[in-house]
Parts: structure tokens; sequence; C-alpha cells
């Protein structure tokens, strides 16, 4: 990802300096006439914070970031580790095997420790293929090594303020 911290693998994000958010944009229910926003922003305790306020007003309901990545995942990758601090609601980790915004997404939802740093362990089996927040269930299985943009969501009429603390995206990688 261009701008962003790596792991020595080059397949961790890795959020500890200001570069690793600047890649990052927002894609809340904005384009479709709603009120919600968010961002990605780097806080100088070393890690990034999703952030905003989710608003039901206009037909709204859920904000996003995205960016675009080089490698996430390869072969072996069976699903992805999340270093994250939580403030209480769910969240979904988003996964676009194509280079366009309006395309299928594979998502997983998680619900990260409150109050405390914790390790969110999502397997390639939680990930569900969604267009437009449907789902696709003739979509084809998500492939690790095909992952060109990460993406957060909050959504599912969650209304109000919201921050996500992130200091890691990794793989999770080999049999066991």
């Amino acid at each position: 990802m261009s701008g962003s911290g790596r792991s020595d693998d080059g397949l961790a994000l890795v959020f500890d300096t200001p570069a690793s958010v600047t890649a990052w944009r927002a894609i809340d229910d904005r384009v479709m006439g709603g009120v919600s926003r968010s961002r990605m922003r780097h806080d100088p305790a070393g890690h990034a914070c999703f952030e905003g306020t989710v608003s039901l007003d206009r037909g709204g309901g859920f904000a996003s970031v995205r960016a675009p990545v080089s490698a996430v995942g390869d072969a072996a990758t069976r699903g992805w580790r999340l270093e994250a601090l939580g403030d209480g609601r769910r969240y979904r980790l988003a996964l676009v095997t194509a280079d366009v915004v309006d395309g299928v997404v594979y998502q997983a939802d998680f619900a990260p420790a409150a109050m405390a740093w914790s390790m969110v362990e999502l397997p390639l089996s939680a990930f569900v293929a969604r267009f437009r927040g449907r789902g696709v269930p003739d979509a084809p299985p998500l492939r690790a090594a095909h992952v060109r943009q990460v993406g957060l969501l909050i959504g599912d009429r969650q209304a109000g303020p919201f921050v996500l603390a992130l200091r890691r995206i990794e793989p999770i990688r080999g049999d066991g």
C-alpha cells in the first residue's frame, strides 16, 4: 500500500506512522444522499483511528473508509488478525478483489473489546460477499492473494459517534 507501514513480509498493514493512513479515503452513505461522515487518522500514540458519526438522516446509516493495497495475503492466508481497541460497537473488515469503488465487497463482522487493546481473528469463512449491502450468493470465494483494497465499515443502523483504534491488520497464515 502506498504510504503505509508494512511488516517485514510486506503483507501486514501497520499503523505506526502518519504516512500509514494517507491513502485511506471515506466512502460514506453520502454517496447515496446520507449525511454520515468518517475518516482514518493517525493518532500520535502510534495507531490509526477510524472515526466519525453515523447518521440515519436522509436514508443514511453507514460510514466506511478504504485504501488500495498491493498485497495483504497470499495462498497460505487463512484469515486476518486485527489489533484493535473498540468502543462497544460492531464493525466490518471489508476486502475488495477489484480496483473499483462500486463492486463486490467481502465483509466480516467483528466487535473488538472496548477500553482494552485486543486481537481479533477473522477466518476466511467469516467473509460474506456483498454488493451495495446485499448478499451475493453466487460470488466466487474470497482469495486472499487477489485482495486489492482494504476497508473498514460501521453500519447496521448504528447511529452516533464512533472510534475504532487499530495498530495493525495482518494475515493469518498456515495450516493451524
